[in-house]
Parts: structure tokens; C-alpha cells; sequence
């Protein structure tokens, strides 16, 4: 015998009283059976039943999509006990993907029409939670029509359902727009409030809706301040703040509506300091309204003394107990530090003492703002607090802090021995945490500070003796000891305490790098070419260097190999050049904040030089006749004699630097897309070395008023291609010409065949999910060619 159906509380006792998840599926898979039969049989009776359990059914996660229809058939029933879990259905059980949706918009169409207020609220509820643009568009009139009923019940419902409509097809803007002045005078506090997030959600995606509400923008002030001096209504009060709900949308509101809009601005600012002086900040609400005004105060035109006031509430906020308060200032600082650096800087203090959070996120936001406050006239005493925080700070954020400290020291390094102590500093507390570059800048530094070569070799020495196992350390202090290993003997620096050292120690220091199982290839290759250049600088015999040299000539690793091999060659064959080949190194430019200037410069140079006309001659004679050129010199210089072959020259060829070919002319940039302020470019390089290899670099930018989060690009290419993607810059495009995502494609194209990509971009803008996947066929041919 079939057992009976269950009532719905019935059902529930009997799932919650099974022991296992076994006993659970087998109670729920005879109730659904139970269900599809009376669906079948027809029982408009049970109907509203049967589906009521079905949804506890789909609650717990079991599949429930065969009461899709009977939701729209009781949606189209006459009785209200059938709509309301009709409609409570087809708010879970449908949305856009499944087209049964559409069939349900003749329903509540008539539904908003019968004027039952209790009907009208669930067809309202379920048009905004699953109403697709298609619906949207074919009931806008029917909610505009009930935004203007005099129920506030019917009224609030409408106006959530006409936010979630401009959400979907912002294009329905202007059916909206008149309706919200009319409604900004009510008194009910539902209407108020979602007649304000309305608007709101008008002038973000309409300049238009923008321009008509600046008209409005002092009735908004005088609401809010109705609402700072005597209070809303007491019943919406939480913690002695008035209504801190209503007042936090009409402050978004005026901060999109004074945006870049000197009139609106000072139309506020009166309003936006009684507001910043006048709230409670012992509780959380008052604190949520102080925060939405400083966001305000810095977004609009302000005066200067409003935006210093904003400032000083954020390092209030810095001291309150709760970590998410000093979280929201230390982030909203770091907004403000380019804009307001001179108020920001009167909490510095307060900022490094954040420094020693225990909370990571807290400690990370405080060293990213500590860096952005050091300038030139700080940077002594800021360095030494990160410094020490350096020392003390968790794993995870070592890299930042070095990496952070290594680009202010080199920004604002008032002296060059302050500049490389530092550097050593961090090298010695962590330096395998530094950046790849921060040994070739500070050999750079060392080199071109010619007085300080005898006090950099001697504390590098002195570092390398206490520690080898800081990597970075370690390469600097070979190359520097190999560079200048006769000022280290000599002894004759009076910047630091007097240190004897004699050739055996210095050599058995660097045989202990290239012996220790914590040396890299590259630190051992350092060592190796250290030793072999004091072989030129120190006196003496030779041989403990050359037997080194020599044991590495059958080492495992062929780059250390090569190197044993050629400097024992010139042990054994070529003795008489080691001295000249050998010689230190050449000060050798490179790019940073120091060469813009002279960037600038050769750049102006070169353009010269292109405008010139010139004979044709062999490239080396262009090479020094755009040397002449850069030089200044007159047109009739002497140019130096070419060099002959001599006898062993193969090897000196092989040492010498190789002659650059002139660079490729450029690949111009292409934009591949564009949508509502959202741009895409894409830039080329084809390495000289590497002919084959194509980098890509593609730029998102966002010149809109709202940002875009979740920005994903992809890319495809044709399988006779190699791609490889390199992760981006980051996810969030700030709006407004904020800062730009980067990301680099690696296409590897050695048959040289024509470039095709695909793209696909997934990103959030305006509170929607956009996705585009389009093709790129105009790539330029001097990319692949």
C-alpha cells in the first residue's frame, strides 16, 4: 500500500528527525515522487501544498525544477493562498536563464492592474528580484503608474522594483525621472529612503538624471538637516543618531551630485561641516555617518578647511578600539595621501604606531601608507621606524616593506652613504626577500660614488664575514670585493673603525661562498669572477686562485663551468691581457627616476638625428657619426682607426662587448574595445634578441563614474601560437582615469604565421556583470612579420 503525502510540517519533522544523509535522501525522493503525481492528477485543491513542500525541498538543495510550470499556474489563479506561493515559487525557482520566466510577465502585468494591494506587493516583489530586461521593459509602465498610488505600502515596493529596473536597462531612465521629485516630499520613511536610492541609481548611469537632480540639491540639504538638528522620526534613532540609514544615502547622493560641480559643492559645504562637528562618534552608527560625510567632503569640490577637518575624523578614526574603524581610515588615508599629503602628514605618528598591529590586514594598509608619507624632508626618521619594523614584521610582508624601503631611499636619499647604509640594512635583515634589481642598483650606487668605495667595501666585507646566507648580500659584496679588493687592504678608510686584513683572509671568505651549500649558481658565479679580478689587484702569488679556477672547470652547472674554463685560459694562454681584461668595471646607465631628465634629452637627440639627412655608409660609421651627434662635435672629428686582428684576438672578441643593432622601429598601440568609459589598448614588443617572441601588454582604463571590479581578461590564439598569460596588475579599475590594470601576454610565433586573437573580458560596472568575447584581426603586421 502507497503510503499517504505528507503535510509540510510533517515533512520537516521527519527530515530533521533522519540519522543519516541516506535516510534524509530516501524520505525526500518519496515525498517528490508524492508531488509529481498530484501534479500530474491536477488537484488544484493541494496544488499550493504540494509546490510549498517542494520549495522546502529545493531549500535544502535537491533538485526541484519540475514545479516550474505549476508555479505559473498558480500565479494565474484567482485565489490569493495559490498566488502567494505561486509568486514565492517563481522568486526561487526561476530566473533569467529559463525561459518559462517570460510566460509569467501577462500575469503580473494584470496582477499590478487589479489594484488588491496585498497582489500587487507580490507581483512587485517578484518582478525585482527575477525580473529579466525583457520584463523590465514591458512593465515599466505599470510600476510608473503605481509610484504615484496613495498606498505607501504599494508605493515602497514600486520604487525597489524601479531601482532593480535601471539596473537592468539603464536606457529606462527617463521614465523614472519625474515621478522622483514628486516623491522627495514625502513624509513616509520607507518612500523617503528608496526614493533616494533611487536617484541614486538614476545619476550613475544617466548624465542626464545627473544634470535634472543638481536641482534638487538643496531640498536634499535641508532633508539632511532636518534630520542633524531635530531628528527624522524617534522610532528610526539607533544609538542617539537620527536615522543614520537615511542619512548615509542622501550623503552618497550629494557626492554624486557635487562631483566635479563647483555650484552643487558650495551649496553642501555648510551642511558637510555642521554634520562632521555635530554627530556622536561613541557609537557605530555615528561613526558610519562621519565616514560617509569625509567621503563626501573628499569627492566633491570642498573648501581646503573642509577637507582638512575630513582628514583629522579619519585619525580619530585611527585611535578607536575597533579594528575595522582603523581599517576603513588607514585605507581611506592612503586615498588622500597625493591629494591632502600636508594634513595626512600631522598623522604620521599615528600611522606608524599601526605599524605593530597584530591584525595583517591592518599592519599591511598601515606599511603602504607609512611609504606613501616619506618624502625629503622625513625620510631619515621614517626610514628608521620601517627599518625597525623591517626587523620585527611577519613573513608575508617582508618583501613589501623591502621593496618599499629600496624605492624611498633611492626617491629621497638625502646623501649617497645614507643611500647605500640603507640598502645594506635591508640586504642584511632581508635580502632574499628584496626585488631581483636591488643588487644592480646599489652596485650602480656603489660604483658611481667614487669617494665612498674604500667605506662600501670595507662594510660589505664585514657583512659577508658575520653572514652568507642573505643571497642578495652576498653578490653585492663579491662584486664589490672583487672590484675593489686593494682599497680593502689597505686600510686606509677613517669613516669606520681601522679593520686589518690580509689576502688569505679575504680569499678564504670567498671560497667559503663558493663552497657553502646556501650560495646560488649566481652568487657562486660573483665569487668566481671576485677571485679572479683580485688576481689583478691584490699582490702576491697566484696560485690558491688559480687552483680554484681550475676546480670549477669540471663543475656541474655549464654557466659556472664556462666561466672556470675562460679565466683558466687566461691563466694559461693569455697572461699578458688578463691585467687589461680584467680592469674595473665601467659605470653603466640605466633607467630610474634619476635619468628622466636625461631620457629626455637623448630622445630629443635622436629625433635630431633622424631629421638630418645622411649618406649611406657602413653601419659603423653611422654608429660614430651619431656619437658626433651626441657629443656636439663638428662635422670634420677624427674618427678612431678599426681595430686588427692579433694574434689570440678570438678570445678578446669573445670578452668584448658586442655591437647593438640599431632598435626596430616601434609597433604603434591598437584599442581593441571600448564600452561606457571602459577601454582596452593593446602594446607591442618584439624583443631584438628573441625575433620569434611577440609581448603583448593590454591596459584597461576607466574614465566613467563608477568602478570596475572583477575584471578578468582572457586571450586565444591560433594553435600553430604559444600564449602564455602572466598574471595582472590587479582586478579594480578605479573611475575616472584611476589606475590602470596591466597585463602581459607572452606569443611565441616562429613560423612567422598571421596574428589572430580572441578576447574575452568579464568585469563588473554599474552593479552589472558584463562579459564581451570578440575577435582581433587588425593587429599590426609589423607584430608577427
Amino acid at each position: 500500500m502507497v503510503a499517504p503525502s505528507l503535510k509540510l510540517q510533517d515533512l520537516i519533522e521527519e527530515i530533521r528527525g533522519a540519522k543519516t544523509q541516506a535516510q534524509e535522501r530516501e524520505v525526500i525522493q518519496k515525498e517528490c515522487a508524492h508531488i509529481r503525481a498530484s501534479f500530474r492528477d491536477g488537484d488544484p485543491v493541494h496544488r499550493h501544498r504540494q509546490l510549498a513542500k517542494l520549495l522546502y525541498v529545493h531549500m535544502l538543495g535537491y533538485p526541484a525544477h519540475f514545479g516550474q510550470m505549476e508555479c505559473l499556474k498558480l500565479i494565474a489563479s484567482s485565489r490569493f493562498t495559490d498566488k502567494r506561493v505561486g509568486y514565492l515559487g517563481a522568486m526561487l525557482l526561476l530566473d533569467e536563464r529559463h525561459d518559462a520566466h517570460l510566460l509569467i510577465t501577462n500575469s503580473i502585468k494584470n496582477d499590478l492592474s487589479q489594484g488588491i494591494q496585498p497582489v500587487q506587493g507580490l507581483a512587485l516583489c517578484t518582478l525585482s528580484t527575477m525580473g529579466s530586461a525583457e520584463m523590465c521593459r514591458d512593465l515599466a509602465p505599470e510600476v510608473e503608474k503605481l509610484l504615484l498610488q496613495p498606498s505607501p505600502y504599494v508605493r515602497k515596493k514600486a520604487i525597489l522594483t524601479a531601482v532593480h529596473m535601471i539596473r537592468k536597462v539603464p536606457e529606462l531612465s527617463s521614465v523614472f525621472l519625474p515621478p522622483c521629485v514628486h516623491l522627495l516630499h514625502e513624509r513616509h520613511h520607507g518612500i523617503l529612503l528608496g526614493t533616494i536610492t533611487l536617484i541614486t541609481e538614476l545619476c550613475e548611469r544617466s548624465p542626464a538624471a545627473l544634470r535634472h537632480f543638481r536641482k534638487v540639491v538643496p531640498q536634499l540639504v535641508q532633508i539632511l538637516r532636518t534630520l542633524v538638528t531635530t531628528g527624522y522620526s524617534t522610532e528610526h534613532s539607533i544609538s542617539g543618531v537620527s536615522d543614520p540609514f537615511l542619512q548615509v544615502q542622501i550623503l552618497r547622493l550629494l557626492r554624486i551630485l557635487g562631483r566635479n560641480h563647483e555650484e552643487s559643492s558650495e551649496t553642501m559645504n555648510d551642511l558637510l561641516a555642521q554634520v562632521a562637528t555635530n554627530t556622536d562618534t561613541s557609537r557605530n552608527a555615528g561613526n558610519a555617518v562621519l565616514f560617509e560625510t569625509v567621503l563626501t567632503i573628499m569627492d566633491i569640490r570642498s573648501a581646503a578647511g573642509l577637507r582638512v577637518l575630513a582628514v583629522n575624523i579619519l585619525g580619530r578614526f585611527l585611535l578607536n578600539s575597533d579594528r575595522n574603524i582603523r581599517y576603513v581610515a588607514l585605507t581611506s588615508l592612503l586615498r588622500l595621501v597625493q591629494s591632502d599629503h600636508s594634513a595626512v602628514q600631522r598623522h604620521r605618528p599615528t600611522v606608524v604606531d599601526c605599524l605593530q598591529e597584530t591584525d595583517a590586514s591592518l599592519s599591511r594598509r598601515a606599511l603602504e601608507l607609512s611609504l606613501a608619507l616619506v618624502n625629503s624632508s622625513n625620510v631619515r626618521a621614517m626610514m628608521q621606524e620601517l627599518q625597525a619594523f623591517l626587523e620585527s614584521c611577519p613573513p608575508d610582508l617582508r618583501a613589501d616593506c623591502a621593496s618599499g624601503i629600496l624605492l624611498a631611499a633611492e626617491r629621497f636619499a638625502p646623501t649617497k652613504r645614507w643611500h647605500i647604509d640603507t640598502i645594506l640594512h635591508v640586504l642584511t635583515t632581508a635580502g632574499t626577500h628584496v626585488r631581483d634589481d636591488a643588487v644592480a642598483n646599489l652596485t650602480q650606487l656603489i660604483g658611481g660614488a667614487q669617494e665612498l668605495h674604500a667605506y662600501s667595501v670595507r662594510r660589505l666585507y664585514n657583512a659577508l664575514a658575520e653572514d652568507i646566507s642573505q643571497q642578495p648580500l652576498v653578490q653585492v659584496a663579491a662584486w664589490c670585493i672583487g672590484e675593489y679588493g686593494d682599497l680593502l687592504l689597505e686600510g686606509n678608510c677613517e669613516e669606520i673603525e681601522p679593520l686589518q686584513v690580509d689576502k688569505e683572509e679575504v680569499l678564504a671568505l670567498l671560497e667559503k661562498v663558493l663552497q657553502s651549500h646556501m650560495s646560488l649558481p649566481a652568487t657562486r658565479g660573483y665569487a668566481l669572477t671576485a677571485l679572479m679580478k683580485l688576481s689583478t689587484r691584490l699582490q702576491g702569488d697566484n696560485n690558491r686562485i688559480r687552483q680554484v679556477v681550475s676546480i670549477y672547470r669540471s663543475c656541474l652547472d655549464v654557466e659556472l663551468q664556462q666561466r672556470a674554463v675562460e679565466y683558466d685560459t687566461l691563466f694559461r694562454k693569455y697572461e699578458h691581457m688578463r691585467a687589461a681584461i680584467l680592469e674595473k668595471m665601467p659605470l653603466v646607465e640605466r633607467d630610474g627616476p634619476q635619468a628622466d631628465e636625461e631620457a629626455k634629452e637623448s630622445k630629443a637627440a635622436a629625433q635630431l638625428s633622424e631629421a638630418a639627412p645622411a649618406p649611406t655608409e657602413p653601419q659603423a660609421s653611422q654608429l660614430l657619426d651619431l656619437l658626433d651627434l651626441l657629443d656636439g662635435a663638428s662635422g670634420d672629428a677624427q674618427h678612431p682607426p678599426p681595430l686588427h686582428s692579433s694574434p689570440g684576438g678570438a678570445l678578446v672578441y669573445l670578452l668584448d662587448l658586442p655591437c647593438a643593432p640599431p632598435p626596430p622601429a616601434p609597433i604603434p598601440d591598437l584599442k581593441v574595445f571600448e564600452r561606457e568609459g571602459v577601454q582596452l589598448n593593446l602594446s607591442f614588443i618584439r624583443p631584438p634578441e628573441n625575433p620569434a617572441l611577440l609581448l603583448i601588454t593590454a591596459t584597461a582604463t576607466n574614465s566613467s563614474e563608477g568602478d570596475v571590479t572583477d575584471f578578468i581578461c582572457q586571450a586565444a590564439v591560433p594553435k600553430s601560437l604559444q600564449l602564455q598569460l602572466q598574471a595582472p596588475s590587479g582586478n579594480t579599475v578605479p573611475a575616472r582615469g584611476g589606475l590602470p590594470i596591466t597585463q602581459l601576454f607572452r606569443i611565441l610565433n616562429p613560423n612567422k604565421a598571421p596574428l589572430r586573437l580572441k578576447l574575452r573580458l568579464t568585469y563588473n560596472h554599474f552593479h552589472q556583470s558584463v562579459q564581451e568575447i570578440f575577435e582581433v584581426n587588425n593587429l599590426p603586421v609589423e607584430s608577427w612579420q
